[in-house]
């Protein structure tokens, strides 16, 4: 069978065998209930322990200071509202950017509509906001600000570091919430050293299951639970663990962390070597993702054809790209992201994201840039719509 050549890492990525392995063997013989008292549960519950301390010191934070969550949306969810339902005198005025992840503009909305006064950062030609503007926008009743780290349709990566020193200047009290669901496992991200109070992760981003993320929460920042029931995950996050999804989660981040230098350099390879293929070999390209954007995410424009087209093109060849925010693809909607970078409607109708691991090779971007140029002339739109 020939070799599937899958470029839509940033949507999910394959987990890890070693992954695979843990989970079968925890699904069969250590399936007790980490809140029970017998030797089983104990042990369900000494593996989550393992498990949290990995994910912790990979951020270089405390084990008690990272709850799971069911991934990378619930956590940006319990971040905002939580924080928000425990803080009412903080303020009702929150921060974010034009660019964000659907779980925080939809969170952003739904409390936009309960009180709270939102305002929204644009972001230039190569999707970076200005932090500037974040100054301008600081008032005496601002709590919270929320920022994604790396930006899943272009890469486009925010200046953390930067937003957190001008924060800290205007009103240190405001929380710094980081969508860190791309970032986690590709960049070093150290919360206390770079000024985050809240960081949302993910493990299926990682080469770990689905179904499981956390959320790192400052010691000192104050939480109101969203879900009830029997008090796991220090009061708040309820319901049984999903023990091996967790363990899953803190054996990826294990062996990410163990080469995430290396995977970086390989992964820069693997897209510049596909920029310089792309430009070669097709020409009428446009890269929309900035030449400091992750290593891991290429967004590219080829105008004049539906991106969609070309994607299931693709497809029949085992070649997996994406439009776009997976999560969002079945809503049929122009990216928002390009949008608010300023794109015209054809380069946005047009554009794709090829996203890297460490497993994909040049032999792959080869056969997939071949792919493409032998695919452009069948599909191009011509005049009047009709190809």
């Amino acid at each position: 069978m020939e070799r599937e050549i899958y470029l839509d890492n940033s949507a999910t990525t394959k987990p890890y065998d070693e992954v695979l392995d843990l989970i079968d063997h925890i699904n069969r013989n250590i399936y007790g209930n980490p809140s029970s008292l017998h030797t089983k549960g104990i042990e369900a519950e000494r593996l989550i322990r393992d498990a949290r301390e990995i994910i912790a010191r990979s951020l270089r934070v405390s084990r008690s200071e990272v709850y799971f969550t069911s991934g990378g949306t619930e956590a940006n969810n319990l971040a905002i509202m939580g924080y928000l339902y425990a803080n009412l005198r903080k303020g009702r005025h929150i921060i974010t950017t034009k660019t964000e992840h659907p779980s925080i503009l939809e969170v952003f909305e739904y409390m936009c509509g309960n009180g709270y006064a939102v305002d929204y950062l644009d972001v230039d030609e190569d999707g970076l906001i200005n932090i500037d503007d974040i100054g301008e926008l600081i008032k005496e009743d601002t709590s919270l600000i929320s920022i994604l780290y790396v930006n899943n349709e272009t890469g486009a990566v925010q200046p953390i570091d930067d937003i957190a020193l001008l924060k800290n200047k205007i009103k240190k009290d405001v929380v710094l919430h980081i969508d860190a669901v791309q970032a986690y496992g590709k960049l070093k991200i150290i919360p206390q050293n770079q000024g985050i109070d809240m960081l949302s992760i993910s493990s299926h981003k990682i080469h770990g299951p689905k179904g499981i993320g956390a959320l790192y929460v400052n010691k000192n920042i104050r939480v109101e639970p969203l879900i009830f029931g029997g008090g796991q995950e220090n009061l708040l996050r309820s319901g049984t663990e999903n023990v091996s999804g967790i363990c899953g989660f803190g054996k990826a981040a294990d062996i990410t962390f163990k080469q995430i230098d290396e995977s970086e350099g390989h992964c820069q390879d693997i897209k510049t070597f596909f920029i310089k293929k792309l430009k070669a070999d097709i020409g009428d390209i446009r890269i929309i993702s900035s030449k400091d954007s992750s290593p891991y995410i290429l967004n590219v424009s080829f105008p004049g054809i539906h991106a969609e087209v070309l994607l299931h093109h693709l497809g029949e060849q085992n070649i997996f790209v994406s439009t776009g925010a997976a999560c969002s693809s079945k809503k049929r909607i122009h990216s928002h992201v390009l949008k608010a970078m300023g794109l015209s409607p054809d380069l946005i109708g047009g554009a794709i994201r090829f996203s890297f691991s460490f497993s994909n090779t040049q032999e792959d971007i080869i056969k997939t840039v071949g792919a493409i140029k032998d695919i452009l002339p069948k599909i191009k739109i011509r005049h009047g719509g009709r190809r």
